[in-house]
């Protein structure tokens, strides 16, 4: 693919443009946020950066990807041209189904919609989209253009020519596309989530300090981060709404939030995106 847009330039958003662009890729992006707009081109100028100086990119400067990145306020002049759209608006079930529902009359039939949600059922997003045959998910991993893995999930009526078609668009972009079915949390977080939400209990009953918690973890499971860790990484508010979808859809007892989790999301600590999470970053 020549052409993409990408809905929404925050953390995830940002980093599948990045992505994309190093990689030849132009995109369209739609951002109504004028400080959020900014933002991004400032991350994404120095992610590109870094990348080159450290060897990850072969690009001559950040300029020459940046260039392929056409900013946009509003949906329909950005998806006019595109071969595949990817949504990375917030984890808004409601927000998701409007958005899918616009696509659905201002793109044409053959274009991939993709959404980035890391819980919300795709085949409940195309349902409320024309065409749901080429509704997918396309669940990348933060940070983006360092983790290798995305998660490819078919919907009940997802055709088998978007897959292949998502499937090329992913290793275009540099990453390994896995196909799995549409399931609450997919594969990923629905082995993560249970696995953070117990440190957080674990972390609420005393058991044992944070440090303590993710250097066990660390040391005893060889894992790169620890859970606690880990979760002010996601977003604090990220794990809670993914526990509450796989609650909800499943209802299993092992996926209710740890209260502590839901206090400290009210709160209004997130993680490193707020500062302070489980840990303070100043």
């Amino acid at each position: 693919m020549q052409q993409i847009a990408v809905i929404g330039a925050g953390t995830m958003g940002r980093g599948i443009i990045e992505t994309a662009v190093v990689h030849g890729i132009s995109v369209s992006v739609i951002e109504p946020d004028a400080e959020q707009r900014q933002r991004a081109v400032t991350a994404i100028e120095k992610s590109i950066a870094r990348g080159i100086q450290r060897g990850r990119v072969d690009l001559p400067s950040p300029a020459t990807a940046m260039e392929r990145i056409i900013w946009h306020t509003e949906l329909a002049p950005a998806v006019g041209d595109a071969e595949a759209i990817i949504e990375a608006v917030p984890e808004q079930q409601s927000l998701k189904i409007d958005l899918f529902t616009q696509l659905g009359t201002l793109c044409r039939p053959d274009v991939v919609l993709a959404s980035n949600t890391s819980s919300v059922s795709i085949t409940f997003l195309a349902a409320s989209a024309e065409h749901p045959q080429r509704v997918i998910g396309m669940h990348f991993f933060n940070p983006v253009p360092i983790m290798q893995p995305v998660e490819v999930v078919r919907g009940v009526e997802t055709s088998s020519e978007t897959i292949e078609r998502t499937f090329r668009l992913a290793e275009q972009m540099g990453k390994q596309p896995f196909a799995v079915q549409d399931s609450p949390g997919f594969v990923v977080n629905r082995v993560l989530m249970p696995l953070i939400n117990e440190a957080i209990f674990a972390l609420q009953e005393n058991i044992a300090d944070r440090a303590t918690i993710d250097a066990l973890m660390k040391l005893g499971c060889n894992h790169p981060m620890g859970p606690l860790e880990l979760a002010d990484f996601i977003g604090l508010d990220v794990c809670l709404s993914i526990l509450h979808v796989l609650h909800r859809e499943l209802g299993d007892p092992k996926f209710r939030p740890c209260p502590l989790l839901t206090r400290t999301v009210a709160a209004g600590h997130l993680g490193r995106k707020t500062g302070r999470g489980f840990y303070e970053y100043p």
